[in-house]
Order: C-alpha cells, then structure tokens, then sequence
C-alpha cells in the first residue's frame, strides 16, 4: 500500500508543478477574476487545496499551520502561495515516505472544520481523501485555464507514471 500513496504523494507535486506554471501566464486580474468555480478564482482555489493540505497534514502529524475555514486566503501573492505550495508538497512527500505498513493500517481522531464534528477514521482512506481532493480541484482550476485560452496542461496519472517509472514496475 505505502507504494501507492508514495506514488501518489509525488504526482501530486508534479501535477501542482504543472498547474502553477500555466497559472503563471495568467495577468493579475485573470488569476483573481470570479469565473464561477467554487471557490470563484483560480487564485481562490489553489488558496483552498494549500489551506486544506496544510488542515490534512496537521490532523495527520499534530504539527504545522492551518487555518480553521476551508475558503482561507492563505496568501495574496502568487509567488508566494507557490513557494508555500511546493513546501506543502515537500511535506506530504516526507509524510509518506516516513509512514510503515503499520501507521497506514492505523487509525486518525481528528475535528472537522464545517458542522465541527470529532471524527476516527483509518488513516488510508483519509490519505485517499487528501489526494482525490486535491485531483477535484486542480482539475477545476484546469477548466479555468482553459477558459482563459491557455494550453492548460495534461495531468494524467499516466503521464507522471511514464516520466517517473513510478507505478509500472
């Protein structure tokens, strides 16, 4: 299983690599405009997949920063909330490569955020949650490039396996 989430942990980072430097090509007011996603903005959702990954990672290892609303602001600057992205990926990358086949078939406690509730769960399926999240959203920010008329970029799992090796042995 740790293999999968290795896996997954680092196409991830390559998928948020690839989104961030379509984004970059974005002018300042295309990158805030509302375009009716859920999170309105392309600056306003990858605002939500940092605050959410840095909720994730702090219910996962007790440590580190999060905010307490899912709609955050975490950062104003582009360039600064893709420094901050790229240490949030370099974070659950060592996460997973420091979790045994033990930790993964362990449990979590943990508060929500929305409806505050104390929830246990196994920690795997709550692994599964953090990436397929983050697969909702990138894949909406992709649709906001695109409507933008920029080349968004390809993102298939597939893809990162090809370049990687990771997942075809």
């Amino acid at each position: 299983m740790k293999p999968h989430f290795a896996m997954m942990a680092g196409y991830n980072a390559w998928c948020n690599e690839r989104v961030y430097d379509a984004a970059a090509q974005l002018s300042d007011a295309d990158y805030r405009a509302d375009r009716g996603a859920f999170f309105k903005s392309v600056h306003g959702t990858l605002n939500h997949l940092l605050a959410t990954d840095r909720i994730w990672l702090k219910r996962f290892t007790a440590q580190g920063e999060a905010p307490n609303r899912l709609d955050a602001v975490l950062f104003e600057n582009f360039d600064d909330l893709r420094d901050a992205r790229r240490k949030e990926d370099e974070r659950i990358v060592a996460y997973i490569e420091g979790l045994s086949e033990a930790d993964l078939a362990g449990r979590i406690r943990y508060k929500t955020i929305t409806n505050p509730a104390e929830i246990e769960q196994p920690l795997a399926p709550a692994l599964i949650h953090l990436f397929n999240h983050q697969t909702h959203h990138r894949g909406q920010v992709h649709c906001l490039l695109t409507g933008f008329g920029l080349d968004a970029p390809a993102l298939d799992l597939i893809l990162f396996q090809r370049q990687t090796g990771m997942g075809l042995a």
